[in-house]
């Protein structure tokens, strides 16, 4: 064996070492790579959306000690027909429904149970309005017209100065971010492997420096927007989004179970769409809100603010779904009517007047297919009108 050769093996076997080690030092950024990359494949997504702490790193939102609110059993009711077709072809995982905070429908499909924390996806960016609405209530926030930066210093320079927060809780700011899910290269699938390899949201968001229109110029729905209300949250408090919800909104609102938050490497919850909870708890959200912030007698939320967040700032049209902070209003909604609504067909449907709400979940990997939206919102509406 020649000197070069053994010179050359050993080299091989040098690297071979080096990329062993490089390998298991980076074995959980490369799982969670793994897991972001196959999070919504065919096989794995309805498991995946209730294991979520499986692949990921996660962070508890402590229910306290004290019981659940109550969600007592009401007459069951017949829902219209359909109603097992629609869940069939939009791969329901899960449908509660109450009436005068009621439950009247409760059903678990595709194998899932009422004990799975279930990904909220962007129903997670309306527990945030309700929580920025006590802070300005208290004066932790001094005003919805104060600029981004005052509480978010990192983002100075970036496609944030001179933002307001109410421009990010309209989802208005103007920054240019592309929310495409079936492009690899997105800007919201480039920040999912931010969270994958354990890197920082912060960073990635002060890094975004174009924009497409002026704050408040023009509406346009971007998830990282709310990223920069826990920005302001963390930086008006001092605190973090999971202590914080816990205080003013989980342990209020009774849920049964703890739930927890997706996060980044340096333990920052995914506020724009990481919240995990059961069904159930989902919707006692919505119980609260058509209670306008009551639940179990206590006014947890104001009243005045779940009636201004609530409202449609933006788009104004009859043919499209408007959006008020953090929440939607179906085209043609009636007073006291509005949703939550994440990827994949998560929905949290509430109509005041008729005292209903409906949570849902699915694994829909359709959900961006023309009408589907209608379809779900029709559907919710029959529901509402047949109880």
């Amino acid at each position: 064996m020649s000197r070069k050769f053994k010179i050359a093996l050993k080299a091989l076997l040098v690297l071979l070492v080096v990329l062993a080690a490089a390998a298991l030092w980076k074995r959980d950024e490369i799982a969670r790579l793994i897991a972001v990359n196959a999070l919504f494949s065919e096989e794995k997504i309805v498991s995946n959306f209730s294991n979520m702490d499986a692949a990921f790193l996660t962070v508890d939102v402590p229910r306290g000690d004290g019981p659940a609110s109550l969600l007592p059993k009401g007459t069951p009711a017949s829902l219209p027909p359909g109603i097992e077709d629609w869940v069939k072809e939009r791969q329901v995982t899960s449908l509660v429904v109450l009436k005068d905070g009621k439950i009247v429908f409760e059903d678990y499909y595709l194998g899932t149970s009422s004990d799975d924390l279930r990904i909220s996806w962007s129903i997670a960016k309306s527990f945030l309005s309700a929580l920025i609405g006590l802070l300005v209530e208290d004066g932790s926030i001094r005003s919805l017209d104060a600029q981004v930066t005052d509480y978010a210093p990192l983002l100075m320079g970036s496609a944030y100065e001179g933002v307001t927060i109410r421009n990010v809780l309209q989802t208005s700011s103007g920054v240019k971010f592309d929310e495409d899910y079936l492009d690899y290269n997105s800007d919201i699938n480039r920040m999912g492997r931010v969270i994958a390899l354990g890197q920082a949201l912060d960073s990635f968001t002060a890094k975004l420096v174009e924009r497409i229109s002026e704050p408040g110029a023009a509406w346009k729905y971007v998830s990282i927007d709310t990223h920069v209300i826990g920005m302001v949250i963390r930086g008006a408090t001092g605190r973090s989004i999971p202590d914080l919800l816990s205080e003013r909104i989980i342990i209020p609102m009774g849920v049964e179970r703890t739930p927890f938050y997706v996060t980044d490497g340096e333990g920052v919850a995914f506020v724009l769409g990481g919240l995990n909870m059961t069904t159930r708890d989902y919707a006692r959200l919505g119980l609260m809100y058509a209670q306008k912030g009551k639940i179990d007698g206590q006014q947890v939320v104001p009243s005045a603010w779940v009636e201004e967040s609530t409202a449609a700032t933006a788009p104004t049209t009859e043919d499209e779904y408007g959006y008020g902070y953090q929440w939607w209003i179906p085209k043609g909604a009636t007073p006291g009517e509005f949703m939550a609504r994440g990827i994949y067909g998560q929905y949290l449907y509430i109509n005041q007047r008729r005292g209903i709400v409906i949570a849902t979940s699915a694994a829909d990997r359709s959900f961006r297919d023309t009408g589907v939206d209608d379809q779900n919102v029709a559907l919710f509406r029959l529901i509402a009108e047949s109880l």
